[in-house]
């Protein structure tokens, strides 16, 4: 988006951007591995809203751009667009995510158990003031358990769905290339599911947290019950041009299972994200759950919340309002100037026009001359 006013101003703006990068101070090798090391749950945001999984890039966005969220997600997102595609990995399913936590509120004994893994729900939430004193605010050492947890945990859905409790989702055969990308295609109403899917695991947290929560009052049609909230690593497995299987690694994801009763059946909601973010994942299930059937204009109809969840647009719609407006809002003010000058126009026409109320001077002098006849 270009301005000519911005122009005459190249000085100005390159002293700007000097002043803001003194601000932050030097960015080096060092202070990005404490940005990773010291945050990250916000490490996992930013690369689950960027669509690309890379800590150590996350962690230069948040170092260069002093913590500011959107520009964040927004240079990392740029970084993603100049990498090439190499290979498109195999679908995973949750049965193969290697499991660190997996809760349901729906059923007390689900298959393969409740895991409260890495959680603050049950603490206290108190400020460690300590620290500041210089005290250190340490971990306690975890306890092993007599019987660890599996590892490899089934779908508390699918163990429904052999129940009768649900309808099983229609598998998707779609694999490689076929499968539809949302970054290389425009997003469409009414939208495919792999598009839904793939816009509400890299949307805005707040924005998502914002409609989500707005369905879970009262303003969507179902209300949701968690069913199953899973962090977990899955193996990323691709195929050698030569064409032998192996896994590249393993990234962290989040899914989350919201269900309601939908007449004789459970309805059934679900999102996916990259890293470890169970907000998002609840109240985007919760939207997704919400969206069959929403009302046109609705907080849960599904063109309503991907557009307004999409942060790096909606930031950046929101932010270009600081550029020079100047034409625009000159042409806004010609036009203002314009009616209220019309309109004290045809006010002083139509009180030009009005007839004399007053007693007219002719009317006076005969009524002064009666009195005096009287008087003689």
């Amino acid at each position: 988006m270009a301005y000519v006013a911005t122009r005459g101003g190249e000085r100005a703006i390159e002293q700007s951007q000097n002043l803001f990068r003194a601000e932050m101070g030097e960015i080096s090798a060092e202070r990005v591995a404490d940005v990773r090391a010291a945050l990250p749950y916000l490490i996992d945001r930013v690369m689950g809203e960027a669509s690309l999984y890379d800590a150590d890039l996350a962690a230069l966005a948040l170092a260069q751009t002093g913590g500011e969220l959107y520009e964040a997600v927004l240079l990392l997102r740029a970084w993603r667009t100049t990498q090439p595609r190499l290979c498109v990995a195999e679908p995973v399913t949750q049965d193969s995510l290697f499991t660190h936590r997996r809760i349901s509120a729906a059923f007390k004994d689900i298959p393969g158990g409740q895991v409260l893994g890495p959680t603050l729900d049950y603490s206290h939430r108190i400020l460690a003031t300590g620290v500041l004193a210089g005290e250190t605010f340490e971990p306690q050492a975890v306890t092993p358990a007599e019987t660890p947890a599996p590892a490899y945990q089934p779908s508390v859905a699918a163990w429904q769905a052999e129940n009768q409790l649900l309808t099983a989702p229609e598998p998707d055969d779609l694999t490689g290339n076929d499968i539809p990308d949302v970054t290389r295609e425009p997003l469409l109403f009414p939208a495919k599911r792999a598009h839904t899917l793939q816009s509400l695991a890299r949307a805005d947290t707040g924005g998502v947290l914002a409609l989500g929560y707005a369905a879970q009052r009262g303003y969507g049609q179902a209300h949701p019950t968690v069913n199953e909230l899973r962090l977990a690593e899955a193996e990323v497995r691709v195929e050698h041009p030569c064409g032998t299987r192996f896994s590249a690694g393993r990234v962290k994801v989040s899914q989350a299972e919201v269900v309601s009763k939908q007449g004789t059946e459970l309805g059934l909601g679900f999102s996916a994200t990259l890293g470890w973010n169970e907000v998002k994942v609840i109240a985007a299930a919760t939207l997704d759950l919400n969206s069959e059937g929403a009302p046109k204009g609705a907080a849960t109809e599904e063109e309503f919340f991907l557009y307004h969840t999409e942060g790096v647009e909606s930031s950046g719609f929101c932010i270009h309002f600081k550029l020079p407006h100047y034409v625009t809002f000159q042409s806004s003010l010609d036009a203002m100037r314009d009616a209220k000058s019309k309109a004290e126009s045809e006010a002083e026409s139509k009180a030009g026009s009005q007839p004399n109320t007053k007693p007219s001077t002719s009317k006076n002098n005969l009524d002064t001359t009666k009195e005096a006849e009287r008087a003689t």
